[in-house]
């Protein structure tokens, strides 16, 4: 379903209206296991939730936010008060898709209580309706203990990020069977803990389809099999705003040259003093 928005003045630009509001819920994504795919991107920004939001199913609010956003060399110095702040940003320029914010590493991992205050804090401050949480057979104690109080929970397998010092790098899992098994093990525990969909990253093809066929909650891919039940990408790796993007990224778009032309012509504008001109100046009355 598509959402109309109202954009009209400078106050409408950050606070658009939608015709109709609804957004997606958790049980509405778990219902689709099987079904239409489900539409995933990352988003950090209200501007960009807005572009995206017409689109996608989920705005997953990622701590990649780190790298994208504030250059950082990886996902582990993110914090939860930048999560918290992206996320309600997020927020406010969605209407339709179901927002997920990632917790981020060092705010879970200790206790499920721990990850209790710490997703709580997520959603009453973000808005958002769902939090994302990293790890497999380890972590589906947290994840019932989230799910038992009321916290919609997507779990994250195969290629996780912030184990990226414990697994040696950014390197594909499942290429030997001892790790295609605990790949496929770490899904079903996350998913029989009561995760309403697990995103599987970074996996050879066939464990991609292993993990979709085991469980009974959707599975989002992102570098993993088109027989997942949905995809995620980094919507900037998806628009072509980095030079280098990883083997499963389809670029649909080329926005670092949009950007580097669109600014070179303004640069040249404005040494000519031929910006601004005539339509972009207050004449006097």
């Amino acid at each position: 379903m598509s959402t109309t928005y109202t954009l009209d003045t400078a106050t409408s630009r950050a606070n658009p209206t939608p015709q109709p509001m609804k957004r997606l819920t958790a049980p509405a994504i778990r219902a689709r296991k099987g079904g239409e795919p489900l539409v995933m991107l990352t988003a950090y920004t209200v501007r960009m939730a807005q572009l995206l939001d017409p689109h996608c199913d989920m705005l997953l609010v990622g701590d990649s936010l780190g790298q994208v956003v504030y250059g950082l060399p990886s996902t582990l110095p993110v914090s939860l008060d930048m999560m918290c702040a992206h996320g309600a940003a997020v927020v406010r320029g969605s209407y339709h898709a179901m927002v997920v914010v990632d917790m981020p590493f060092g705010s879970y991992e200790t206790s499920p209580e721990q990850a209790f205050a710490s997703a709580a804090r997520i959603l009453k401050e973000s808005g958002a309706a769902a939090v994302k949480l990293e790890g497999g057979e380890a972590m589906a104690e947290t994840v019932g203990f989230l799910v038992r109080r009321g916290i919609p929970v997507m779990g994250h397998v195969g290629l996780t990020p912030q184990a990226v010092n414990m697994l040696g790098g950014h390197r594909v899992q499942g290429r030997d069977e001892a790790t295609a098994q605990r790949v496929v093990a770490d899904a079903r525990a996350i998913a029989d803990a009561g995760a309403f969909a697990v995103v599987v990253e970074g996996v050879v093809e066939p464990i991609g389809v292993a993990v979709t066929q085991a469980i009974a909650c959707p599975t989002i891919g992102i570098g993993a099999s088109a027989a997942c039940d949905g995809q995620v990408l980094v919507a900037e790796d998806m628009l072509g705003l980095f030079e280098r993007t990883p083997r499963f990224v389809r670029r649909y778009a080329d926005m670092a040259a949009l950007i580097d032309g669109a600014a070179a012509e303004y640069a040249r504008d404005v040494r000519a003093r031929s910006f601004p001109g005539d339509a972009e100046i207050y004449a006097p009355k």
